[in-house]
């Protein structure tokens, strides 16, 4: 089983201490998101785990104890945007904290996302490109793959702030093609995430990186490549405070977990099915 950590939510960032307190315990809860009476038993042991997908915008916090996965395979979707505080309100200095900590974790690792991208009067196309371009000089020998999209409109979100520009789908290819050209030129192959924009599909949970073959995610858009995998994460719980952000449901944040907790959320109370996953 390949468990993602996660798309709904920053653990490496925010919950690596809950994270690695459950490798300790050797399993972790997760409720069903539609169903809050579902819950889920993973075991997490090297026997039982294919390998780690982790999902952040800063691994810094998870660095200080890396050493904890020895035995256990993994690697990074690590976010690295062009945006201010306007927008990623709780993200760190992205030259000073969140770069040097994507240098740490070694380019077999680490997957570079720029992601999502939109235009609007402040983050223009020109500012988009020069941008890319220093970031990608900076990631240079420090990963080989990148991934990219554009902004989606979910109805959980409101991206009226953000007075985005929309693009057409010939703009969209013609900026995607400029990126990837840029990428290339600092030796990282530069994929699209579920979205056909004239560049190569990524399959952001992979299982060749694993040495696994696994089916296809069906609970994922058409255009995704990403195999099955499990999310141990839980909705409404990241504080990275992204205006475009889809996993915070109309912006509601729950309270932090105990870092002891068996799942991330609130904690059980008792009227829960719990089923064992792997």
């Amino acid at each position: 089983m390949i468990i993602s950590a996660s798309r709904r939510t920053d653990i490496p960032a925010l919950f690596s201490e809950w994270f690695y307190n459950r490798v300790g315990k050797g399993f972790v809860l997760l409720r069903n998101p539609y169903n809050p009476l579902q819950v889920g038993r993973v075991t997490l042991t090297p026997d039982k785990v294919d390998g780690f997908v982790f999902w952040t915008k800063n691994a810094a916090p998870m660095l200080k104890r890396i050493h904890e996965l020895e035995g256990f395979k993994y690697y990074f979707q690590y976010t690295i945007t062009p945006y201010g505080r306007d927008v990623e309100k709780n993200i760190p200095d992205k030259h000073e904290v969140v770069i040097p900590a994507f240098k740490k974790i070694g380019a077999d690792r680490a997957i570079w996302r720029y992601d999502p991208i939109f235009i609007n009067d402040r983050y223009t196309w020109d500012y988009h490109i020069r941008a890319f371009t220093k970031i990608a000089q900076a990631l240079e020998w420090h990963t080989h793959k990148a991934v990219m999209s554009f902004v989606d409109a979910y109805r959980t979100v409101d991206l009226r702030p953000l007075n985005i520009q929309p693009l057409t789908p010939e703009q969209q290819k013609e900026l995607a093609q400029q990126l990837f050209e840029i990428a290339a030129a600092h030796g990282i192959t530069l994929t699209s995430c579920a979205e056909d924009i004239g560049i190569p599909h990524s399959c952001c949970i992979d299982g060749k990186m694993f040495g696994v073959e696994k089916p296809k995610d069906k609970n994922q858009r058409g255009l995704c490549q990403c195999v099955e995998s499990v999310d141990i994460g839980s909705y409404s719980t990241c504080r990275n405070g992204c205006a475009y952000c889809y996993a915070n449901h109309y912006g509601y944040v729950q309270d932090a977990p105990d870092a002891d907790c068996d799942l991330l959320g609130p904690p059980l109370t008792g009227n829960e099915k719990i089923k064992q996953r792997n």
